[in-house]
């Protein structure tokens, strides 16, 4: 079922001059104008993380334990054999060096690409030239919010694929079992075995911990390629072919629908990833991130609990608007 995305209900609706409160749902109707804010909060994202980068780096010290040094985001780009030596070695920080350049550049190009449709490009994207129309969607059209879905399908299958190809080809990644970086060159592709995590079953013994029990490099690296195809040809499917009544019947089709179900989907994430931080060493190596894991733990489960909360409260609102 399709209904129309409003603000009226929205406490800073009403409140003379603190309509700003609203937030991106006052470009609602402007698919160019969202476009644009969402392309320069992806930017400012890709700046935090190189300038965080980079400020770590700037502090580096190869003479002592990364988990005494107490940084953010290097443990994880060792973890995926970035500055990490083949015996496991943190021996130079150059890696380091190019993955926050490289994120800042990025950030610069989503920048202009942000100012670009918010100062420059037409607010309502069906109002656009040349491809640009392709992309205009409407909150109340299922097959145009499907198309939505399935480019953003298609970018995180690439971004799984990318892992894989990291993993196999270029370089390895971290082993925390074998304490060494390595190429994986057999990830296990058998579906029963990748599958088999879903229902807690890791190679036939069953853990409460699911996926968090993985303690074998090819089954990540096999899961992560098994979620690439998936992905991508989720995307393809949802570029190519309408949304089927059978399930439009069932849904909400809305803005405050569609961010309820991102954030459910985040909020599931997000504790999965906190079983992850408690439970695989393989994923977090201790060398890496230390023993005490109960600051992430507790970040990830609050981000987890908010996400959560905006996702009950959106799904008010959907339901709300019918």
């Amino acid at each position: 079922m399709t209904s129309v995305l409003s603000t009226d209900k929205s406490w800073a609706a009403n409140q003379p001059g603190r309509e700003w409160l609203i937030g991106n749902a006052r470009l609602t109707d402007y698919s160019g104008l969202l476009l644009g804010a969402h392309i320069a909060h992806a930017g400012l994202i890709m700046f935090w993380a190189g300038s965080i980068t980079l400020s770590e780096v700037s502090r580096f010290s190869p003479d002592i334990p990364l988990p005494d040094q107490h940084f953010l985001l290097l443990p994880h780009l060792a973890t995926l054999g970035i500055g990490v030596d083949s015996a496991g070695g943190l021996t130079h920080s150059y890696g380091f060096f190019v993955v926050g350049i490289l994120h800042l550049a990025a950030s610069a190009v989503l920048a202009a690409g942000g100012l670009f449709h918010v100062f420059k490009g037409p607010e309502d994207l069906s109002q656009g030239k040349g491809r640009a129309v392709a992309f205009h969607y409407d909150w109340s059209d299922s097959q145009s919010l499907s198309k939505v879905l399935g480019h953003h399908l298609i970018m995180l299958g690439i971004a799984a694929l990318a892992f894989v190809l990291k993993a196999t080809h270029w370089g390895g990644i971290y082993d925390g079992v074998l304490h060494q970086t390595r190429l994986v060159e057999h990830p296990t592709l058998n579906p029963a075995t990748i599958f088999g995590y879903l229902v807690g079953f890791n190679h036939g013994q069953w853990s409460i911990w699911g996926m968090a029990s993985v303690n074998s490099l090819e089954d990540i690296v096999g899961g992560h390629a098994w979620l690439s195809i998936m992905l991508i040809f989720g995307g393809i499917w949802h570029l190519t072919q309408a949304p089927k009544k059978i399930f439009m019947d069932r849904l909400i089709v809305n803005g405050d629908a569609i961010l309820s179900y991102s954030l459910g989907g985040l909020a599931f994430m997000g504790f999965v990833s906190s079983a992850f931080v408690t439970k695989c060493s393989l994923a977090f190596p201790m060398e890496f991130y230390g023993n005490d894991h109960g600051a992430m733990v507790v970040t990830q489960q609050l981000l987890a609990v908010v996400a959560l909360g905006g996702h009950l409260w959106h799904a008010y609102r959907a339901k709300s608007a019918q």
